[in-house]
């Protein structure tokens, strides 16, 4: 029976067509451009509040320090203010993405993000007062929030099951690369005495925005949003395009046929609310949503974004006289190991990926907090040590909790509820991420109100990174090879931490996907039809 086999093989999107034809996943690829804005617009604020133009302009006069050697400065709460505010904007968006996503569609979601984002970024370019500047930022926030939703569900949603994760791994390499730019464009123009200073790294991200709302237009939906909405001509026309199938093969149809027998499963459970998922259920979606929330919560409490939103500070204050160029070298780092990362997420899996580099994040971190309180500000080799071990730090962190974190999040929810799953853990994201940043300022620094922890700051940092090893260890399924039907599958049959052995009879073809039996009958009817 001819497209038997392929059929057979309980595959998700494009699993049935040739891995050569990559259509699928080079839509998703591109749409990880999304994390350059994240990226970019996270990475400038550490280097701008700390250039004279940007401080003359939004700060006031201060006894000049080595923090601040010409003469202006903020204080803690307003420096919080300044980083932490963007996470505000970012939680609501991420929040609002579910609705967004099931009312207008995943592809034009994020196109109505890009425009969202463009207008906090034409306020904070505009701006004299740090109010206004202030506003946008929380503008701005809406939008990467609404894009931390909608491309990684869009990436999980279009890719082929056997790339899956590297190509949604490819959304957080974009974001260390959105990071390092902001670096590049922060140590070019630091200089400058005027305004341009600030205003030419802010201005850059309509460039990003632009990028990726011009591409999302010419980029399919996701079918599995199509079917969802019974519109199945375009789902089958969405579908041909991100498999390389021919419109009208019976492949095709096989795996349309899979997509509406999940849904109908689904649906039958009723109508799926914010509420159902933290229900406890046959489907287990209150595991599910906690799981997601954690990753996303300890991926914050690792400490990353303290050394990209303070990292240019606290080099300063450690007493590397370069702290721009360093900053740049940790940006590298990040960028370089976010690739082994990508390859290892299909190769070793992403359970074991956690794992490690939960235990490769403690180490590394404990030491840099070792190092800062033994070592003094002038001793060249404590420097350079201190560095050494925050840039492995980095390395780990890329190569693991960056990318797979948004991978498991992308894959662990079934379709009913999937868009309101995924952005309740990106709002987690951003709700850790708005507190660490707001809450750095007042560990770190010196002074009155302030707990002056300086580097042993890091002891907290790398304590979480043992929490979160304890957590991927309990509560992670290894979900490699399988397709999100699948994944479905596996939280319903298992747990976690029993969940190895039910995989392999996935994997095996020992448990037929739902729908399975319909998709064997849809080929059949249509190879007779055609006989």
């Amino acid at each position: 029976m001819g497209g038997g086999p392929a059929v057979m093989d309980n595959s998700g999107i494009g699993a049935n067509a040739p891995k050569n034809k990559l259509a699928g996943v080079a839509v998703a690829a591109f749409a990880a451009f999304g994390g350059i804005l994240y990226g970019y617009d996270t990475g400038i604020i550490s280097g701008i509040q700390t250039m004279e133009a940007w401080l003359k302009q939004f700060g006031h006069p201060v006894t000049p320090s080595d923090t601040y050697p010409n003469g202006y400065g903020i204080s803690s709460g307003q420096q919080s203010l300044v980083v932490s505010i963007l996470s505000v904007g970012t939680f609501f968006g991420s929040l609002a993405g579910a609705p967004v996503a099931d009312i207008i569609g995943r592809k034009l979601g994020i196109i109505f993000s890009c425009l969202v984002f463009c207008a906090g970024v034409a306020m904070q370019t505009a701006s004299v007062s740090l109010p206004l500047f202030i506003a946008g930022r929380v503008i701005a926030g809406l939008g990467v929030g609404l894009i931390s939703t909608l491309v990684p569900m869009y990436q999980s949603e279009c890719a082929p099951k056997w790339v899956r994760g590297a190509v949604v791994s490819g959304y957080q390499w974009a974001i260390t690369i959105g990071l390092l730019l902001a670096n590049i464009v922060n140590n070019a123009t630091q200089s400058r005495q005027d305004a341009s200073a600030y205003r030419i790294p802010i201005s850059l991200q309509f460039i990003w925005a632009f990028v990726l709302a011009s591409g999302m237009t010419i980029l399919p939906e996701s079918p599995r949003w199509l079917v969802k909405k019974r519109r199945d001509a375009a789902a089958a026309k969405a579908l041909a395009r991100l498999t390389s199938l021919d419109p009208g093969s019976h492949e095709l149809e096989a795996e349309l046929s899979e997509l509406r027998s999940a849904l109908q499963a689904e649906e039958a459970l009723g109508n799926a609310s914010y509420l159902d998922c933290f229900r406890e259920s046959e489907n287990k979606m209150r595991l599910r949503t906690l799981t997601a929330v954690g990753l996303q919560a300890l991926q914050q409490l690792s400490g990353v974004n303290f050394v990209f939103y303070y990292g240019t500070t606290f080099f300063k204050q450690a007493g590397i006289s370069n702290a721009f160029l360093i900053s740049i070298a940790t940006g590298v780092v990040n960028v370089g190991m976010t690739i082994p990362g990508i390859w290892g997420v299909e190769r070793f899996g992403r359970r074991t990926l956690l794992l490690l580099g939960a235990a490769g994040m403690c180490i590394s971190e404990l030491l840099v907090a070792i190092i800062g309180v033994s070592v003094s500000s002038g001793n060249k080799s404590g420097q350079q040590a201190l560095i050494a071990f925050v840039c492995i730090y980095i390395a780990f962190f890329a190569a693991t909790w960056g990318p797979v974190a948004w991978v498991v999040t992308g894959e662990i929810f079934p379709l009913a509820l999937r868009a309101k799953g995924v952005s309740l853990a990106a709002s987690s994201n951003w709700l850790w991420n708005f507190g660490i940043g707001y809450a750095t300022p007042y560990l770190v620094n010196s002074g009155k109100g302030n707990a002056n922890l300086g580097s042993k700051v890091y002891f907290i940092w790398g304590g979480m990174c043992a929490i979160a090893f304890a957590f991927a260890f309990v509560f992670v399924p290894e979900t490699k090879g399988l397709s999100l039907e699948q994944v479905d599958l596996l939280y319903r049959n298992t747990t976690p931490l029993r969940a190895a052995e039910f995989r392999k009879r996935i994997l095996a073809g020992e448990v037929p996907e739902p729908g399975q039996g319909r998709k064997m009958e849809v080929v059949e009817d249509l190879v007779e039809d055609k006989a």
